[in-house]
């Protein structure tokens, strides 16, 4: 089966150490796709607890390692997110690439930003480190009480950005941001909504996450940008569908 090359593939949000990450399918992504530069979009762990990391964690990070040696021809790109901060030094040597607060690049004459978006979020800005927190401890304890359910954690992360109506107050800063930086292109997470929108000539996206029932990535190939659902289906076949603002068509992978 040929496979779909891209220049950059975005994926965020993974919250390594939760158990309600979805590694093994980010992992799935990561080897069933081609492409030339990874970008991971922030919050790939939950906190700073590694004794929390399983081993499908491990898997997803040993993978990363691989995919930066120069043999491979794969620029990796680790933006820091809330929930990775503090992490910056671990990772540079853990994984043996560079962590970002933000990365701007050209594609095909277009100036991108990459950044998680946290910074958009002024509750969370504001009050970093303690609400950082208590949100994860909040999250890893309702996983201890139904360990076999995940789903109420699911619908609070889902209604928990809902209800502070982030999506659109993040949208239109992180557009202001990107345009005083010269983008006209922003890709953020932070949010876990999957997202496009476009605001006084620039785009914003958002990459969704990976600890929810329909995990989102980004692909950039030429001057398209894509939103891809994951789902694992047994044919290989990709099917539409309209999320809000964005084209978020499922992909499969056999």
């Amino acid at each position: 089966m040929e496979v779909d090359s891209y220049d950059v593939l975005i994926l965020s949000d993974l919250h390594l150490g939760s158990k309600i990450s979805r590694a093994n399918d980010a992992l799935h992504v990561l080897k069933e796709l081609d492409y030339r530069r990874l970008i991971l979009l922030g919050d790939i762990f939950c906190d700073l607890n590694f004794r929390r990391l399983d081993k499908e964690h491990w898997r997803f990070l040993s993978y990363i390692r691989k995919l930066s040696n120069p043999k491979r021809s794969v620029e990796v790109v680790w933006i820091e997110g809330n929930h990775d901060f503090g992490l910056s030094d671990v990772m540079s040597h853990l994984v043996g690439i560079p962590v970002y607060q933000e990365y701007l690049w050209e594609s095909s004459g277009i100036r991108n930003l990459a950044i998680h978006g946290h910074q958009f979020d002024r509750l969370i800005f504001r009050n970093n480190s303690m609400l950082n927190r208590f949100i994860s401890n909040l999250y890893l304890n309702i996983q201890k009480i139904e360990p076999k359910k995940v789903y109420l954690t699911r619908i609070l992360d889902r209604l928990g950005a809902r209800w502070q109506r982030l999506t659109p107050r993040i949208a239109k800063r992180a557009v202001l941001y990107g345009q005083a930086h010269g983008a006209s292109r922003v890709f953020c997470g932070h949010t876990h909504e999957p997202t496009r929108v476009v605001r006084d000539g620039s785009e914003y996206y958002n990459s969704g996450s990976w600890t929810g029932d329909r995990p989102t990535f980004i692909t950039l190939r030429d001057r398209e940008v894509e939103i891809h659902e994951y789902s694992e289906r047994i044919d290989g076949s990709d099917s539409g569908e309209e999320r809000g603002d964005a084209a978020a068509p499922a992909v499969g992978f056999a």
